[in-house]
């Protein structure tokens, strides 16, 4: 999303915003309009699921939520609650049919990005395996916890647990060394192959030009569910964990 919609807004001053959701944007949606308008792009950037849109005078903190979609040169539609007109004619809209993300104004570090943990992709292996090994939690909950590290989200937690044969249940504490650190770099490396095949839209997921990802035609156990692993002959399983459906294979995934 980022990648897309950074050229569209760099360098480019907002010339009128609108909003229209009290649950995108609660309190008073006129005045944050008129914090944003005649302010500069001065930055675009990304700190785990957070869109971070930096102005020559403070900056705008963007949470997609489950069906949030930032788009460039888009037309308007029964779901924007965020209208963003810059100079040269440019436009940019946000639609949210759920309604569950958030767009906030914030004069210095937004405190819901301050309370985040370091970025899964910038994370390095020193402070990913000190970490982990700390936590005596089960690993999903602990990879999903954005506090501990942030831009995980349930799909590729159940990706980057099959690949590194681990548990969800397993205790964070319990992983040996060499495979913690062998965890954190199938973290990047499953994130990073994502982004080059456009995310995974499993159902509302599109950048910021509007196409679909790819990367759900890669996953090897989320949403597969009865089909087999592709490491072996085993059925992929879906439970519970941490209240969000997990998938994984029981074969490879052995509980320790």
């Amino acid at each position: 999303m980022v990648r897309t919609i950074a050229p569209y807004l760099m360098g480019r001053t907002i010339v009128r915003a609108e909003f229209g959701s009290p649950w995108v944007t609660p309190g008073d949606r006129e005045l944050l309009a008129r914090q944003v308008m005649s302010r500069r792009v001065t930055g675009v950037r990304r700190h785990g699921k957070f869109i971070l849109v930096d102005l020559d005078q403070g900056s705008l903190t963007i949470h997609l939520g489950m069906t949030g979609k930032l788009l460039a040169g888009a037309a308007r539609t029964p779901y924007t609650h965020g209208f963003f007109e810059l100079d040269g004619d440019a436009v940019v809209v946000y639609d949210d049919v759920r309604q569950f993300g958030s767009i906030e104004y914030s004069a210095g570090v937004n405190p819901r990005v301050a309370a985040l943990g370091p970025d899964a992709l910038t994370v390095t292996a020193e402070e990913f395996v000190s970490k982990l090994r700390s936590r005596t939690t089960r690993l999903k909950p602990l990879l999903l916890n954005q506090a501990f590290v942030a831009g995980l989200g349930n799909i590729y937690v159940d990706e980057v647990l099959f690949r590194a044969k681990l548990h969800p249940l397993q205790i964070a504490s319990r992983v040996r060394m060499e495979r913690a650190r062998e965890l954190h770099g199938l973290m990047q490396r499953v994130l990073q192959e994502s982004i080059a095949a456009g995310g995974s839209s499993i159902s509302d997921y599109v950048d910021g030009e509007g196409r679909k990802g790819a990367f759900q035609e890669r996953h090897r156990v989320y949403g597969r569910e009865g089909k087999p692993c592709p490491d072996c002959t085993a059925a992929i399983v879906r439970t519970v964990v941490a209240q969000r459906g997990t998938h994984l294979c029981p074969a490879c995934q052995r509980r320790r």
